[in-house]
Parts: structure tokens; sequence; C-alpha cells
């Protein structure tokens, strides 16, 4: 005997096409939830991820790092900006001593960042950066710089931060880089939360500063 199949009403079908969105609309809050967790938890990791990252790929306008300048200084004139943040988690107060020099292509630039520990106790701080345009990072060379390194201060402290650099005369020979006049150097500050407190930082008192801003 064959059974005839039964007629769907259309109350039936509504509510079989309302289980159906409710079953989407809960996947896609799951995956929300789980992309939000991600981040939170690539927040931590940020530092050490980015660094590999840049590192391999060149992204963020990955700099070179140079242990003498090129020699040669070319009249070609370049623009180096610089700019300073700090991670909403980190209570720093972090900057440039100096926002933007103008030299030549080749010749060796000096300036400091300064950085002051706001809070009443010690903590830990690493930064990553970026170059802007991208592509001008492979020309850009530092010498000296703080970038990926543990930066321990005490309570009320003050550091100076210092980036010697030179912009390779290379450059100049890019004929998709002939139209740049201006470079951005960005550095960002994180908490650094897998670093100790040295004992000399937890040792020095609230109310001390040094190198104040």
């Amino acid at each position: 005997m064959t059974r005839k199949p039964e007629n769907t009403t259309p109350e039936t079908a509504a509510d079989e096409a309302a289980r159906r969105r409710g079953r989407a609309n809960r996947r896609v809050a799951i995956g929300a939830f789980g992309g939000v967790m991600l981040m939170v938890g690539a927040a931590y990791a940020a530092v050490p991820l980015y660094q590999i990252f840049c590192q391999v790929t060149g992204y963020g306008g990955t700099t070179q790092r140079s242990d003498s300048v090129t020699g040669e200084i070319i009249d070609r004139k370049i623009t180096v900006r610089f700019d300073g943040n700090v991670n909403s988690s980190l209570p720093w107060k972090f900057g440039p001593d100096t926002h933007a020099v103008t030299l030549r292509m080749g010749e060796t630039g000096t300036m400091s960042y300064h950085a002051t520990n706001l809070a009443g106790d010690a903590n830990v701080g690493t930064s990553v950066f970026n170059v802007t345009p991208f592509e001008a990072g492979a020309y850009f060379n530092k010498i000296q710089c703080f970038c990926f390194t543990e930066q321990p201060l005490a309570a009320g402290e003050t550091a100076e931060m210092p980036v010697v650099f030179f912009v390779d005369p290379e450059m100049d020979k890019d004929p998709q880089l002939k139209h740049i006049k201006e470079i951005t150097l960005s550095y960002t500050f994180y908490p650094d939360k897998s670093a100790e407190t040295p004992v000399a930082a937890k040792a020095t008192g609230a109310g001390e500063e040094k190198n104040s801003l």
C-alpha cells in the first residue's frame, strides 16, 4: 500500500523556516563569539606573532637592520615623520620628541622617543612598528632601535628610547618610489604579559621619576 505524503500546511512551512533561521542565527553568533575570543587571545600574543609575520612577509613596511651607514649621501631629500601610540591596556604616555625631520638619502638621522609609566606600580611594555608607505620599508635602515625589546618601567619612571636610522640611497633608483617625499615610522607599545617585573623596578619608589618629559 502506497502511503501518500502528508500535505505541508502554510503554518508548518513557516515554522520550519523560522527554525532554520534560528539555527543559522545561532551558528553566526557562535562564529562571531569565537572570532572575538580569537582576537582577544591574539592581542596578548600580538607582539611575537607580529614580529615573525613581518620578518617572513615584509608586511607593515619591515625595515632593514644595519650595523653602519652606507657612506654614500645623495642630494635627494626625504622627510621622515615619527608617530607613537600605546595600547589601551598599557598605562603609559609615549611619543616622539620630534615629529618630523628632513635629511638627504644616506644621511644618518638620530631622534628619540620618551615613555612614561603613569601607573602606581611597575610594568613592562614591548613595541611593534610599521613604516609607510610599505614599499619604502626595504630602504629604511635602523642602526639603533627599541622595537620588539622588553622595556620595564617602574611606577612614574620615564625612559628615553633613541632611534638611529638612514634611508638607503638605492631608493632613488627605484622607479616605483620616485614620487615618495615622506616616510612615516610608527611605533605602538603593548603590555608584555610574559615578562617578569625586574627586582630593581619593584624597589623603585612610586614617587620617583627619571628623565621627565
